[in-house]
């Protein structure tokens, strides 16, 4: 189909994101400058921050409770941002969101970026937090032994590899990994949707490479599965997946293609491609219908896993 109505004004109002090698300064300066402003969030029982030990210090962790006798589950949340920019405090609106609707905890994880962090400073940080949360890190509130983990875009790329690192390390059970828009493989894959929504949709073809150059400065490792899932031989044994793609986004293909790499591994996977939709739909541009849309497909399948 066409581009959603209610997408094309956004688009219409809203400059391409960077395809110029700024630096991670000035790309963060700019990023929060023309962040769109969140659209009305859902109330819960409770918002609060914790520090969490990580290998390179402290992190920053953001519990949402719902209103609903526990322990109840938790769902860690990682953000986007090509592993450069962003933090949890973009992603409010949602987490509150599935936290509601879902009656789950939320615990939304600022990991440390790049380029001054890069590989594999993130996935180190997202899976100290695994631990904290299955240790009971998060109080008695919080259920340790139902864990899911979820991101997008950078977010779901770390969500996956967290799931293989625990899987390889015979790590904290995982139930469930849900996957928006989620970097996979490499902008030079050949997939299609890199030419055919290069420019023009929000996320470009060449703002993905110069996120790339900072978060990977060693090109072989561009081989290893914990910086990119498509790359791991043995996809066996991961938890189910939940995959959500844009129908206008550089990363669909690459998305939809590792879903089916799952399913044939024998994995669950629901795979769902949100049509006329752009990179950011979920998280970033919440005023667009299909952004609640998706928080209650998120929740449902959470409480569906959960049940």
């Amino acid at each position: 189909m066409g581009l959603d109505p209610a997408v094309r004004a956004l688009l219409a109002r809203s400059p391409d994101a960077p395809a110029r090698p700024l630096t991670a300064a000035e790309l963060r300066a700019e990023f929060a400058r023309s962040r769109p402003e969140p659209g009305p969030a859902a109330p819960v029982a409770s918002v609060t921050d914790h520090r969490v030990p990580g290998p390179g210090g402290d992190l920053r962790v953001r519990l949402y409770l719902p209103d609903a006798p526990g322990p109840v589950p938790v769902f860690g949340w990682i953000h986007g941002g090509g592993w450069t920019i962003g933090s949890i405090e973009e992603n409010e609106v949602s987490s509150r969101a599935v936290c509601a609707a879902a009656s789950v905890a939320v615990a939304a994880v600022e990991y440390r970026l790049a380029p001054e962090d890069p590989y594999p400073a993130a996935p180190a940080d997202c899976y100290a937090v695994l631990e904290w949360l299955a240790g009971g890190g998060a109080g008695a509130a919080v259920d340790p032994a139902r864990i899911a983990v979820g991101g997008e875009s950078a977010g779901g790329n770390l969500s996956t590899v967290v799931s293989l690192m625990s899987r390889d390390r015979g790590g904290p059970a995982i139930a469930a990994q849900v996957l928006i828009c989620p970097v996979s493989g490499h902008p030079d894959d050949g997939h299609a949707s890199y030419v055919d929504f290069a420019t023009g949709y929000g996320m470009t073809a060449g703002a993905m490479r110069f996120f790339f150059a900072q978060y990977v400065p060693d090109r072989e490792a561009l081989d290893d599965p914990y910086l990119l899932p498509s790359r791991a031989r043995d996809l066996s044994g991961l938890p189910p997946a939940l995959v959500l793609t844009a129908e206008y986004d550089v990363l669909r293909d690459e998305g939809e293609a590792f879903a089916r790499r799952l399913s044939d591994a024998g994995v669950a996977v629901d795979l769902h491609r949100y049509a006329g939709q752009i990179h950011g739909f979920y998280g970033l541009y919440t005023d667009l219908p299909a952004s609640a849309r998706s928080h209650a497909e998120v929740a449902a399948y959470l409480r569906g896993i959960f049940a």
